[in-house]
């Protein structure tokens, strides 16, 4: 049975999950939905509509970690979790330590900034669903907006937590990096695929199945923000220019 990956093209989760098939050599379909939209479909697949969800030979994975987890057993070519017992432990502490802080930090703080300029938005969250979309999510926008900052809490509160929790991370990530090219022994594994993933759209790598926003068309306080944290984004989009 084909491997299908049940995705948002804008989601760093999601990319996590992408990532993971393509450094391992797997052939998958990508099934991009609309946020929202997406419920049904997921719920009948996993019971709850959380995305990433991968199907194979009538199996049912949801959640990047857990994807990745599945990926290493059932294809064990190109390993993304180290052999060694404490370089194990070590990658999947920096695994759900990045899912559980950075991720949602940096979900928050570009939603946050991002949702108030609509025309920028739109296309990340339509992106690879049909073209009608786009057209859909311009109309009901402002019911969009309400919801999704209900639903992930966001707001200038959150965003402002969400900034510190990145800037703390990404520092902590930026000391381990000047040890070595890699978080976890002497080759790339699922914690660095997951600290480049989730910080991904902050430095917007090309090949990520969205059509990025130029620089200038961020809000202010997000571009001054970003400019701050280049040095420390360096290792993490090393990662991407090597094993991307």
């Amino acid at each position: 049975m084909a491997v299908r990956l049940y995705q948002f093209a804008i989601s760093h989760f999601c990319e996590k999950s992408r990532w993971a098939l393509e450094y391992k050599g797997i052939q998958y379909q990508p099934v991009y939905l609309l946020p929202g939209s997406h419920i049904k479909t997921i719920k009948a697949l996993a019971g709850t509509s959380s995305v990433p969800v991968l199907e194979h030979d009538q199996e049912v994975v949801q959640g990047s970690e857990q994807i990745t987890d599945y990926l290493d057993r059932t294809f064990p070519d190109n390993p993304l979790t180290p052999e060694n017992e404490d370089e194990r432990a070590q990658a999947l502490a920096w695994e759900r330590r990045l899912d559980e802080e950075a991720g949602p930090a940096v979900r928050c703080y570009c939603y946050h900034h991002l949702l108030q300029r609509p025309k920028v938005v739109t296309p990340l969250l339509t992106a690879q669903t049909p073209f009608y979309n786009r057209y859909l999510v311009r109309l009901a926008f402002s019911r969009i907006d309400e919801v999704m900052r209900n639903w992930m809490k966001i707001n200038e509160k959150t965003a402002a937590q969400s900034m510190e929790t990145m800037t703390a991370v990404l520092q902590d990530l930026a000391e381990a990096y000047q040890s070595g090219p890699y978080l976890v022994g002497d080759r790339f594994s699922r914690a660095d695929l997951t600290a480049a993933a989730l910080f991904a759209p902050l430095f917007q790598p090309a090949g990520y199945p969205v059509p990025w926003p130029k620089p200038e068309r961020l809000p202010q306080a997000m571009q001054q923000w970003l400019e701050s944290q280049q040095s420390a984004l360096a290792p993490l989009i090393a990662q991407y220019e090597r094993h991307r």
